[in-house]
């Protein structure tokens, strides 16, 4: 499996895929990538002890917001550790972090995990 550096260029590779009429959208995004989410901010999502996690978006979604707001970035977080440890080759990996980073991004637009569900998404 790839490194950190390998893993994050993995990442930009997915996102240079998008199509440009998504890119747009994307200007005070910020996408990282971790080992692993932390305790506290697992803590603060709600989110149970022991659940993984490959992903996390924080930030005001775009449906959200109002003509005069002016967010912080919103960020998208992608982990590598869980996402490593449960693909099997690099395809899979691959598939599993295009599918992570367009799961985030859902919610930077404002589809919930609820409505993904409803269009198949999982």
């Amino acid at each position: 499996m790839p490194d950190s550096a390998a893993f994050e260029k993995l990442v930009a590779e997915v996102l240079d895929d998008l199509p440009p009429r998504f890119a747009a959208y994307l200007q005070n995004v910020e996408v990282i990538v971790e080992p692993r989410i932390t305790r506290e901010t697992c803590q603060r999502c709600g989110l149970r002890p022991g659940e993984v996690v490959y992903g996390l978006y924080e930030g005001v979604p775009m449906t959200r917001r109002g003509s005069g707001h002016a967010p912080l970035p919103a960020t998208i977080t992608i982990f590598y550790e869980p996402l490593e440890r449960h693909c099997a080759s690099r395809a899979e990996l691959r598939r599993e972090v295009r599918r992570t980073v367009l799961h985030e991004l859902a919610h930077h637009f404002g589809i919930s995990d609820e409505r993904l569900e409803e269009l198949g998404a999982y």
